[in-house]
């Protein structure tokens, strides 16, 4: 399993990579999306994968004992999720503008029109 993930993490990096590598600001925007839900993978990862078991702790108790699922990349994760989306959104908008005012989207050729 730790293989599947690592093999599926590494295609989600590869592909954002190579979409930040084109001239295009649309793929670009992509491969800065596929990037960012790559991340958060990882993140979600890391936390270990624990079937069934909330991280509440009981009112009898003080503290956890034995495996329990950690809320911290979870709570990661769904901040990273909400910055992400706001990124996109911004960069949209600005891609839309660049589109406006120069007629292209590809990097090399943008100039402004008279």
């Amino acid at each position: 399993m730790i293989l599947f993930k690592s093999l599926t993490l590494g295609m989600i990096y590869f592909t954002g990579f190579y979409l930040l590598l084109r001239r295009s600001l649309l793929r670009n925007l992509i491969g800065i999306l596929i990037l960012s839900n790559g991340i958060n993978l990882l993140i979600f990862f890391s936390g270990g994968n624990v079937k069934g078991v909330p991280a509440f702790i009981p009112e009898n108790m003080d503290s956890l004992t034995g495996k329990y699922a950690d809320p911290l990349p979870q709570a990661l994760i769904l901040t990273a999720i909400v910055i992400g989306f706001g990124f996109f959104a911004f960069f949209l908008m600005l891609s839309l503008k660049v589109y406006e005012k120069t007629s292209s989207d590809d990097m090399d050729s943008i100039e402004e029109r008279p």
